[in-house]
Protein backbone atom coordinates (compact mmCIF):
# COMPACT_ATOMS: atom_id res chain seq x y z
CA UNK A 1 0.00 0.00 0.00
CA UNK A 2 2.80 2.45 0.83
CA UNK A 3 4.28 1.93 -2.64
CA UNK A 4 1.34 3.82 -4.13
CA UNK A 5 1.70 6.86 -1.91
CA UNK A 6 3.58 9.54 -3.84
CA UNK A 7 4.97 11.14 -0.69
CA UNK A 8 7.39 8.21 -0.23
CA UNK A 9 9.69 9.06 -3.11
CA UNK A 10 13.43 9.23 -2.54
CA UNK A 11 13.26 12.90 -3.47
CA UNK A 12 10.77 13.61 -0.71
CA UNK A 13 12.80 11.60 1.79
CA UNK A 14 15.90 13.64 0.88
CA UNK A 15 13.86 16.83 1.32
CA UNK A 16 12.83 15.64 4.79
CA UNK A 17 16.45 14.77 5.67
CA UNK A 18 17.62 18.16 4.41
CA UNK A 19 15.09 19.98 6.58
CA UNK A 20 16.15 17.83 9.55
CA UNK A 21 19.83 18.55 8.89
CA UNK A 22 19.07 22.27 8.63
CA UNK A 23 17.53 22.06 12.10
CA UNK A 24 20.68 20.30 13.35
CA UNK A 25 22.88 22.90 11.63
CA UNK A 26 21.07 25.80 13.26
CA UNK A 27 21.12 24.21 16.70
CA UNK A 28 24.76 23.21 17.09
CA UNK A 29 27.65 25.53 17.80
CA UNK A 30 29.21 26.75 14.55
CA UNK A 31 26.83 24.46 12.66
CA UNK A 32 26.99 26.39 9.42
CA UNK A 33 30.79 26.42 9.43
CA UNK A 34 31.01 22.75 10.40
CA UNK A 35 28.48 21.60 7.80
CA UNK A 36 29.34 24.03 5.00
CA UNK A 37 32.25 23.44 2.63
CA UNK A 38 35.21 25.66 3.51
CA UNK A 39 38.94 25.69 4.17
CA UNK A 40 38.46 23.32 7.13
CA UNK A 41 37.99 20.65 4.48
CA UNK A 42 41.74 20.80 3.85
CA UNK A 43 43.19 22.27 7.04
CA UNK A 44 41.30 20.17 9.58
CA UNK A 45 40.36 17.11 7.52
CA UNK A 46 36.62 17.84 7.51
CA UNK A 47 36.20 15.63 4.45
CA UNK A 48 32.53 15.04 5.20
CA UNK A 49 31.87 18.65 4.17
CA UNK A 50 31.64 17.74 0.46
CA UNK A 51 28.43 15.90 1.42
CA UNK A 52 27.18 17.90 4.40
CA UNK A 53 27.24 21.13 2.38
CA UNK A 54 24.36 19.72 0.32
CA UNK A 55 22.25 19.60 3.49
CA UNK A 56 23.31 22.92 5.04
CA UNK A 57 21.59 26.16 4.01
CA UNK A 58 22.02 29.88 4.53
CA UNK A 59 18.54 30.48 5.88
CA UNK A 60 14.95 29.33 5.73
CA UNK A 61 14.33 31.12 2.40
CA UNK A 62 17.38 29.44 0.86
CA UNK A 63 16.23 26.06 2.17
CA UNK A 64 12.65 26.57 0.97
CA UNK A 65 13.63 27.64 -2.53
CA UNK A 66 16.06 24.76 -2.98
CA UNK A 67 13.60 22.17 -1.66
CA UNK A 68 10.87 23.49 -3.97
CA UNK A 69 13.10 23.04 -7.04
CA UNK A 70 14.38 19.67 -5.78
CA UNK A 71 10.78 18.52 -5.36
CA UNK A 72 10.01 19.37 -8.99
CA UNK A 73 13.11 18.01 -10.71
CA UNK A 74 13.86 15.12 -8.36
CA UNK A 75 10.38 13.62 -8.51
CA UNK A 76 10.27 14.05 -12.28
CA UNK A 77 13.60 12.24 -12.75
CA UNK A 78 12.54 9.47 -10.36
CA UNK A 79 9.27 8.98 -12.24
CA UNK A 80 10.69 8.89 -15.75
CA UNK A 81 14.22 7.53 -15.24
CA UNK A 82 14.09 5.65 -11.94
CA UNK A 83 15.37 5.95 -8.42
CA UNK A 84 18.89 4.73 -9.24
CA UNK A 85 19.49 7.40 -11.85
CA UNK A 86 18.07 10.06 -9.54
CA UNK A 87 20.35 8.98 -6.67
CA UNK A 88 23.42 8.84 -8.92
CA UNK A 89 22.74 12.27 -10.33
CA UNK A 90 21.97 13.87 -6.99
CA UNK A 91 24.68 12.36 -4.84
CA UNK A 92 27.52 11.56 -7.26
CA UNK A 93 26.82 14.73 -9.22
CA UNK A 94 26.41 16.71 -6.01
CA UNK A 95 29.71 15.44 -4.59
CA UNK A 96 31.51 16.22 -7.85
CA UNK A 97 29.96 19.69 -7.84
CA UNK A 98 31.11 20.24 -4.25
CA UNK A 99 34.65 19.19 -5.14
CA UNK A 100 34.66 21.31 -8.30
CA UNK A 101 33.29 24.31 -6.42
CA UNK A 102 35.87 23.93 -3.67
CA UNK A 103 38.66 23.68 -6.23
CA UNK A 104 37.35 26.83 -7.93
CA UNK A 105 37.09 28.71 -4.62
CA UNK A 106 40.51 27.60 -3.46
CA UNK A 107 42.27 28.25 -6.76
CA UNK A 108 41.12 31.89 -7.03
CA UNK A 109 41.49 32.66 -3.34
CA UNK A 110 37.84 32.76 -2.26
CA UNK A 111 37.54 32.08 1.45
CA UNK A 112 33.83 31.32 1.52
CA UNK A 113 31.65 28.86 3.32
CA UNK A 114 29.67 27.03 0.64
CA UNK A 115 26.19 25.87 1.71
CA UNK A 116 23.15 24.62 -0.11
CA UNK A 117 21.77 21.92 -2.35
CA UNK A 118 21.66 24.13 -5.43
CA UNK A 119 24.82 22.63 -6.94
CA UNK A 120 23.33 19.13 -6.76
CA UNK A 121 19.98 20.47 -7.97
CA UNK A 122 21.77 22.11 -10.91
CA UNK A 123 23.09 18.63 -11.78
CA UNK A 124 19.47 17.44 -12.01
CA UNK A 125 18.60 20.47 -14.13
CA UNK A 126 21.56 19.81 -16.45
CA UNK A 127 20.43 16.23 -16.90
CA UNK A 128 16.88 17.30 -17.79
CA UNK A 129 18.24 19.96 -20.14
CA UNK A 130 20.16 17.28 -22.00
CA UNK A 131 17.44 14.66 -22.25
CA UNK A 132 14.51 17.02 -22.91
CA UNK A 133 15.30 19.51 -25.68
CA UNK A 134 12.01 21.31 -25.15
CA UNK A 135 13.13 22.40 -21.68
CA UNK A 136 16.80 23.06 -22.50
CA UNK A 137 16.73 26.79 -23.20
CA UNK A 138 14.38 27.47 -20.28
CA UNK A 139 16.58 25.57 -17.85
CA UNK A 140 19.78 27.22 -19.03
CA UNK A 141 18.10 30.64 -18.84
CA UNK A 142 16.84 29.88 -15.34
CA UNK A 143 20.31 28.81 -14.13
CA UNK A 144 21.75 32.03 -15.57
CA UNK A 145 19.07 34.09 -13.80
CA UNK A 146 19.45 32.40 -10.40
CA UNK A 147 23.22 32.69 -10.68
CA UNK A 148 23.58 36.30 -11.84
CA UNK A 149 20.51 38.22 -10.58
CA UNK A 150 21.32 37.74 -6.85
CA UNK A 151 24.84 39.05 -7.46
CA UNK A 152 23.41 42.21 -9.00
CA UNK A 153 21.54 43.01 -5.79
CA UNK A 154 24.47 42.11 -3.57
CA UNK A 155 23.52 38.65 -2.33
CA UNK A 156 26.48 36.36 -1.63
CA UNK A 157 25.68 33.45 -3.92
CA UNK A 158 27.90 30.62 -5.13
CA UNK A 159 27.12 31.18 -8.81
CA UNK A 160 30.00 28.92 -9.82
CA UNK A 161 28.35 25.94 -8.06
CA UNK A 162 25.29 26.39 -10.28
CA UNK A 163 27.37 26.44 -13.46
CA UNK A 164 29.58 23.54 -12.35
CA UNK A 165 26.50 21.51 -11.39
CA UNK A 166 24.79 22.27 -14.69
CA UNK A 167 27.90 21.15 -16.61
CA UNK A 168 28.24 17.97 -14.54
CA UNK A 169 24.54 17.21 -15.09
CA UNK A 170 24.93 17.64 -18.85
CA UNK A 171 28.01 15.40 -18.83
CA UNK A 172 26.43 12.73 -16.64
CA UNK A 173 23.30 12.93 -18.79
CA UNK A 174 25.35 12.26 -21.89
CA UNK A 175 26.75 9.06 -20.37
CA UNK A 176 23.43 7.96 -18.84
CA UNK A 177 21.59 8.53 -22.11
CA UNK A 178 24.24 6.57 -24.03
CA UNK A 179 23.97 3.75 -21.50
CA UNK A 180 20.17 3.68 -21.75
CA UNK A 181 20.31 3.66 -25.56
CA UNK A 182 22.73 0.70 -25.51
CA UNK A 183 20.32 -1.29 -23.33
CA UNK A 184 17.68 -0.79 -25.93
Amino acid sequence: MLQNIKTFTLTNIIIGLTVLMYLVQTNIEYGTVRMGLNILFLREGYYYQVLSTMFAHGGIGHLGMNMFVLYQFGNMIEKYFGKGIFLALYFIGGLLTSLGSFYFMYSIGFNHNLVGASGAISVLMGFVALVDKSQRSGIITWVLIISVAPLLIGLPIAWYAHFIGLAIGLLMGFFIRASLLKRG
